[in-house]
């Protein structure tokens, strides 16, 4: 169950750096529904981060940190290409790949 609420935290990750990007990008209004959705995913990122790694069964603080910000670097990288339009270069996939086989490899390893 760790396991799901790290993923989980790992998205809402990715829901804090897409809401900051969106939130640099808008004006007025807008911008400040962007910082609020910034706020709630940091909150909820760092609240699961937190329940995932806490208490007897808890995960592992290392292997924890480094899914949870893989999934953000892997998310992140993604929404740049399809929300933000950043380049999707063959190196540039290579390498979130490479990142996405490290933090299967991490998960295998770990108790």
């Amino acid at each position: 169950m760790n396991w799901i609420i790290l993923i989980i935290a790992g998205l809402f990750e990715t829901g804090f750096a897409t809401c900051l990007g969106k939130a640099q990008e808008t004006s007025g209004k807008e911008s400040i529904y962007w910082w609020f959705g910034f706020f709630l995913c940091l909150f909820t990122s760092m609240f699961l981060m937190f329940k995932a790694t806490s208490g007897q069964d808890g995960l592992p603080i290392g292997t924890a940190y480094a899914v949870w910000t893989g999934i953000g670097a892997v998310g992140g990288v993604i929404v740049g290409i399809f929300i933000f339009k950043e380049p999707a270069t063959f190196w540039r996939l290579f390498f979130v790949f490479t990142l996405i086989a490290s933090i299967v490899g991490l998960k295998a390893v770990s108790h």
